[in-house]
């Protein structure tokens, strides 16, 4: 199986712009997340997706390999689309595509290659990761997307809600009850169906928790999960920068 590595990375987010850019302990947050992802041995080739000259040039002289996408997308699945259409536009062409984030910079190398593995099944169309958490402060928050999956890892809902509920005890109680997952945001799949996802009109459930994976679900498409064990740092806002800088930063 041929897997490419696709790092979307818009500039102008809303609560970060230039986030890409931005240095953490002497490097910026994409070079960060290009090395990370370049040392997984389980991806053929890894590209950056942008929609910005800067990070397009920066990425290029740092070594790495971008490509130029469209300013219009609005999902990092979009971008993704793109840019493995632009890359099979020059002849070349993968099985499976794994979707890293492009604001997580100390991404462990060994979740990309969970999602890869998981993809290794020829029944398996879409891939992530979900990691167990007993803190009810993350439970309870919309910021943390909740997973419920089945017996064999395919997840059945993915909700900013507390799920599941769980009855006859205090909320407090909950996580000593049942085991809780949090989605972890890295997603494979199969090439063929990240072109046709994306080409499916939003649903109403998508609209209103803000996910994208749910219109997935909603038209039929499986998502097998993987449970990791690392955890991840996303960059969300300067604060969230902050935060890693005052507690030393560099986890690789």
């Amino acid at each position: 199986m041929k897997v490419l590595g696709i790092i979307p990375a818009r500039y102008d987010s809303s609560r970060f712009p230039g986030k890409p850019l931005v240095v953490i302990d002497g490097k910026t947050m994409i070079r960060r997340v290009y090395e990370q992802a370049k040392s997984c041995r389980q991806l053929d080739r890894v590209v950056v997706a942008t929609d910005h000259e800067a990070i397009l040039k920066h990425v290029k002289m740092s070594g790495g390999e971008a490509v130029m996408t469209s300013r219009h997308h609005t999902s990092g699945t979009e971008r993704c689309n793109e840019a493995a259409g632009l890359l099979e536009a020059s002849g070349e062409r993968f099985d499976a595509i794994v979707n890293i984030q492009g604001d997580e910079p100390f991404i462990d190398p060994r979740q990309i290659a969970q999602v890869v593995s998981c993809l290794e099944d020829p029944a398996h169309e879409i891939a992530t990761l979900v990691r167990a958490t007993s803190s009810w402060d993350e439970i309870r928050s919309e910021n943390v997307v909740k997973v419920v999956v089945d017996h064999s890892g395919k997840a059945l809902l993915f909700s900013r809600a507390v799920i599941p509920f769980v009855r006859g005890k205090t909320p407090e109680q909950w996580p000593g009850e049942v085991t809780f997952y949090k989605h972890v945001g890295i997603y494979g799949y199969r090439t063929g169906v990240l072109n046709r996802i994306v080409g499916l009109p939003m649903t109403a459930l998508e609209k209103a928790e803000s996910l994208e994976q749910l219109r997935w679900l909603e038209y039929g498409y499986t998502i097998y999960t993987q449970v990791t064990e690392f955890e991840s740092t996303a960059i969300d806002t300067p604060g969230d920068l902050l935060k890693i800088t005052n507690t030393g930063g560099t986890k690789t």
